[in-house]
């Protein structure tokens, strides 16, 4: 084995350690704990991530990867906004199916908590949702809606409150708590709130002339 697959394999086998430690431990998760099950040393964990928040940090990161990937697989191009809207929505909604959704959302809980108890982890963390959230934007920039483009800062926009809606609704689908929220729901709630803000330059100086009287 060459000294790269070598690395290749200790990260690996680190960040899937991580994964189980964090999962169930969160904040109290101890270094050491995490390299033993690893079968390696928590020099192991400073050589390839500079520090158990670094790790944490990869973590994420691998694990939002192909979540993005399939997001960009699931919203072909040729759509316009609101169509490429509905389908993101359908796909958010079929994730709540999957057989890891319930670990995915302990995830989620798990991470907030231990951004909670560790700012330096929390904004670390936000930087790294917002790198792959780059994404949604390239993937909505563009699209025809109202008649012109979505320009990359209308669709950063969209972008960040579709996350919400969405992370909203998938958590309350895996609890239980939003009955009957099907495709088609998920569907009306994401273009409802497209099409209630404001893209066009014009619309935004209508609010603002509303709010302003």
């Amino acid at each position: 084995m060459t000294r790269a697959e070598t690395k290749d394999r200790n990260r690996r086998a680190l960040l899937e350690a991580a994964f189980e430690a964090v999962s169930r431990d969160g904040h109290r998760a101890r270094l050491e704990d995490i390299a033993a099950r690893a079968g390696l040393t928590t020099g192991a964990v400073y050589s390839l991530f500079g520090s158990k928040n670094g790790l944490v940090v990869a973590l994420v990161t691998d694990h939002l990867r192909p979540h993005y990937e399939e997001i960009e697989q699931a919203v072909p191009a040729g759509l316009d906004l609101l169509e490429a809207v509905d389908a993101l929505a359908r796909h958010f909604r079929r994730t709540c199916d999957a057989s890891e959704a319930s670990a995915a959302l302990s995830l989620q809980i798990t991470l907030l908590d231990m951004a909670l108890h560790d700012p330096e982890l929390g904004s670390r963390l936000a930087a790294s949702v917002q790198a792959q959230e780059s994404h949604l934007v390239a993937l909505f920039a563009g699209r025809p809606h109202r008649g012109s483009l979505v320009t990359p800062d209308q669709a950063r926009r969209l972008a960040v409150a579709l996350r919400a809606l969405f992370t909203g609704l998938t958590q309350g689908v895996t609890l239980g708590l939003t009955p009957g929220a099907d495709e088609q729901y998920f569907a009306d709630a994401a273009r409802a709130l497209t099409s209630g803000m404001a893209f066009a330059g014009e619309d935004a100086d209508a609010s603002e002339a509303c709010a302003a009287g």
